[in-house]
């Protein structure tokens, strides 16, 4: 069984038991998939950090949370497995000095931005999010990290949009989501 659909196994079923979906949120005709409910659940929270805590303990150096849902799994995360947080940022909002990428949006453009002196060179870093969409956000982390010299073992999200083809933007990386949709 991949490493994947461990995951998915495990934790498909407590992801999905503890998300709203809201209709036409931000705009109409879209289906907002809200994971407050599963971040106001303890003990549903807490279990699926432990879950990734086990399934990633001894495989990374660092964990890279990207704004601002990603931050919310990244810091438990990282305190679980007794290692740093990364934190890669839209821009404008990291005190200097900082890199950034630009990327596509559907409709124009977005940049990220990290703080090269939080990466220790040679460093195993796992991505996370809340949802890998369009794939933009998390490709534009990928080659800030990798722009610091840090080695990034793969990226994960609890919520997968496939219709998006978001994982075409991250080739050569493991992509690990919880539920696709």
């Amino acid at each position: 069984m991949s490493n994947e659909q461990e995951l998915r196994d495990r934790l498909g079923s407590l992801v999905k038991d503890n998300l709203r979906e809201i209709p036409d949120f931000p705009d109409p005709g879209v289906l907002f998939r809200d994971i407050t409910p599963l971040l106001a659940n303890g003990a549903a929270f807490g279990e699926l950090i432990e879950t990734f805590a086990d399934h990633y303990r001894g495989k990374v150096d660092a964990i890279a949370g990207l704004e601002s849902r990603g931050f919310i799994l990244a810091a438990p995360l990282a305190t679980a497995l007794g290692v740093g947080m990364i934190t890669v940022r839209k821009a404008g909002k990291l005190p200097g000095p900082v890199i950034g990428v630009d990327y596509q949006l559907e409709y124009g453009e977005a940049r990220m931005e990290i703080r090269p002196d939080s990466v220790q060179e040679g460093s195993r870093v796992l991505v996370i999010d809340d949802v890998l969409a369009t794939g933009g956000t998390a490709a534009a982390a990928v080659e800030l990290l990798q722009q610091c010299n840090a080695e990034v073992v793969g990226v994960t999200v609890l919520l997968e949009l496939a219709g998006l083809n978001g994982r075409t933007k991250l080739p050569d990386l493991t992509v690990e989501s919880v539920v696709v949709f």
